[in-house]
């Protein structure tokens, strides 16, 4: 259903674009918040604010270049409509003043090819030249271009309660346009974003909402029955659970994570998931005495570090405006020392996978070259080959999955097997 364009629709997403743009909080927390203090907002009317909202922070800088000097969120709003949604004069004449119509027609006729490389992949200058320096030029805009699309809707099935062709199978019965996802054996890739949160199989714990690069993570740890394992930055524990539904339930499995916050979301997903084997806990950081008391005795460690999260654009879009080349840096720090940590609690013949939701060299390769030059204990393990006995084909030494090669988020990942 579309939501019924109006001036006072158009004045909501004013609003919102005006509180998004001052960066205080993310983007998601920004949306959801009004949302809560704007209740008689449909759901079509609330799809139109965010998806119209994101399409700027996605844009933005072209957006600006299109708007030639005559910049305001309320011109935002409607060069995003015209350009990035194609929508017509005729479309935007319930908002369109008389006095706007020639500068926006002006404003659609401008070519990308007029602007920077930068400005034409709407990346902040130091992104974009540390994304060159890595991909090359023509590979990042097609990168950018894949950053800038919305992300699809992907589900993981949990197989301690069913199996991915009962759940698509139930979606089809209900005309949800569902599909196995192309990497994951757990993964379902819905049409359109229908509303899940009260759906019988979301709330009997048969699915989680969970992108398929990320479900990826869980089969490079590859944890057997029995074993101990360790979610080390366990966030709202959309990992966990599937290292929990691989372990068949058995073993232990802790999440720690440092947010209370973070580890309040993972309780209701436990309790629909049917999980016994995970024990969550917060730490007060990588050196906490929880952590020290397993010191050679894990068998699996997931470390998905902090990071930019600079890979989850299509979903976060506002992140690139929010960091920068100083933020990355002193994550770089953060992250070599939470690896440090994590590899000193799996017993010999164990493994950590570290893993961020990142694209940049400084997260990713330099981090592991740094801890394998200095932990000549521990080797590389090729990822594809872990990935190939689960059935999902990839090549490469690390994991590393781009949106526009992958239609998932980006995501780098590495396998640590320490020596027997």
């Amino acid at each position: 259903m579309k939501a019924r364009f109006t001036p006072s629709l158009f004045a909501h997403a004013e609003a919102v674009l005006n509180q998004l743009l001052r960066f205080d909080y993310p983007a998601d927390a920004v949306v959801s918040h009004y949302f809560r203090d704007h209740r008689e907002l449909g759901h079509a009317d609330r799809a139109f604010v965010a998806e119209t909202v994101f399409a700027v922070l996605r844009r933005g800088r072209s957006l600006e270049a299109r708007c030639a000097g005559q910049l305001s969120d309320r011109r935002l709003l409607l060069a995003a409509l015209a350009i990035t949604r194609n929508w017509t004069q005729r479309e935007l004449a319930p908002v369109l003043k008389a006095s706007e119509e020639e500068w926006l027609a002006a404003a659609k006729s401008m070519s990308d090819a007029d602007f920077p490389p930068a400005v034409r992949c709407d990346l902040p200058d130091w992104l974009y030249n540390a994304l060159e320096a890595q991909f090359g030029a023509e590979e990042v805009i097609k990168l950018a271009q894949g950053l800038n699309q919305p992300a699809p809707l992907d589900l993981r099935v949990n197989t301690v309660k069913t199996n991915r062709d009962a759940v698509i199978a139930q979606f089809a019965s209900e005309d949800i346009v569902a599909i196995p996802g192309p990497l994951s054996p757990t993964a379902v890739r819905l049409r359109g974003k229908p509303a899940l949160a009260k759906h019988p199989l979301f709330l009997s714990g048969a699915f989680e909402v969970q992108d398929e690069g990320s479900q990826l993570l869980g089969y490079l740890v590859d944890p057997k029955r029995g074993e101990m394992v360790v979610d080390f930055c366990a966030g709202a524990g959309g990992k966990t659970l599937l290292l929990g539904a691989l372990m068949k339930n058995t073993g232990r499995l802790y999440a720690y994570d440092v947010s209370d916050k973070r580890l309040a979301r993972l309780k209701p997903r436990l309790a629909r998931s049917g999980l016994s084997n995970v024990h969550p806990a917060r730490i007060e950081h990588e050196r906490d005495t929880k952590i020290k008391r397993l010191a050679g005795k894990a068998d699996r460690v997931l470390v998905d570090a902090p990071c930019s999260g600079l890979g989850t654009l299509r979903r976060n879009p506002d992140l690139k405006w929010r960091q920068s080349e100083a933020s990355v840096a002193e994550l770089a720090l953060k992250q070599a020392a939470i690896l440090d940590s994590a590899a000193k609690m799996v017993r010999p013949g164990g493994r950590v996978v570290y893993a961020t939701c990142s694209l940049l060299t400084a997260e990713n390769d330099a981090i592991i070259e740094a801890f394998l030059a200095s932990h000549p204990d521990f080797t590389l393990t090729p990822a594809s080959e872990v990935l190939a006995k689960h059935g999902i084909e990839m090549t490469g030494d690390t994991l590393r999955l781009l949106p526009h090669l992958h239609n998932t988020d980006g995501f780098f990942a590495a396998v640590l097997d320490k020596k027997a």
